[in-house]
């Protein structure tokens, strides 16, 4: 692809992030983005500018095209990821002004633990791709999963089924599950069941 020239007429070199909202849970909770769709200047370099409140989850995904800088700029939140060769999940709870790297094709999943909790998710592309856990769940056929892992298909499909696509914020607005099952957000993520889409069909709600 050729080289975009910085210098022509046609060149952008500012942007409100704040007008390209892409996903909205709520008032408090949304996601928005930077790319080489609002800004053509850029050079291998785009921002999600993620707001969540306590509790909330950026839900399991991982980027095939870019390694990811999270930045807290204020409240806290862990980022846990999966090591591929170790097969280990490693989680780091940051506060404002320290970072987790995430490698490029990682799985991983940030986990707000303060209500107003902002942070920045950059990445080393012009637009970061992401397959999501949700989307991996509603697209992988019921009787694959079955035969492959030696598993109930119906349920599965139970357990599957309210699982909506494209989550990005979890757990859903419809969630009610019993107290009971709510997740501990202070616990060292050692058993993650979670398991996709590029950023760009998304719609703000």
């Amino acid at each position: 692809m050729k080289k975009f020239d910085v210098s022509s007429p046609s060149a952008e070199y500012t942007f409100d992030v704040n007008q390209n909202t892409l996903f909205k849970r709520d008032n408090k909770n949304f996601i928005n983005e930077l790319s080489i769709d609002q800004l053509n200047t850029l050079d291998n370099t785009s921002v999600l500018d993620i707001y969540l409140s306590e509790g909330k989850i950026v839900e399991p995904h991982y980027h095939q095209n870019a390694s990811e800088l999270v930045y807290c700029i204020s409240g806290r939140v862990t980022v846990s990821l999966v090591n591929p060769r170790t097969k280990k999940l490693l989680s780091y709870p940051i506060t404002s002004g320290q970072v987790v790297n995430v490698p490029q094709g990682w799985w991983h999943y940030i986990v707000s633990n303060a209500d107003d909790t902002h942070f920045l998710g950059i990445f080393n592309a012009p637009k970061p791709e992401v397959i999501l856990g949700s989307d991996l769940l509603n697209v992988t056929p019921a009787n694959i999963v079955a035969d492959t892992y030696c598993v109930d298909e119906e349920k599965w499909k139970k357990v599957t089924k309210p699982i909506p696509p494209s989550v990005f914020i979890g757990p859903p607005k419809n969630c009610h599950r019993d107290q009971h099952e709510h997740v501990d957000i202070n616990s060292t993520f050692t058993d993650p069941i979670y398991q996709w889409s590029p950023y760009t069909f998304c719609k703000p709600l």
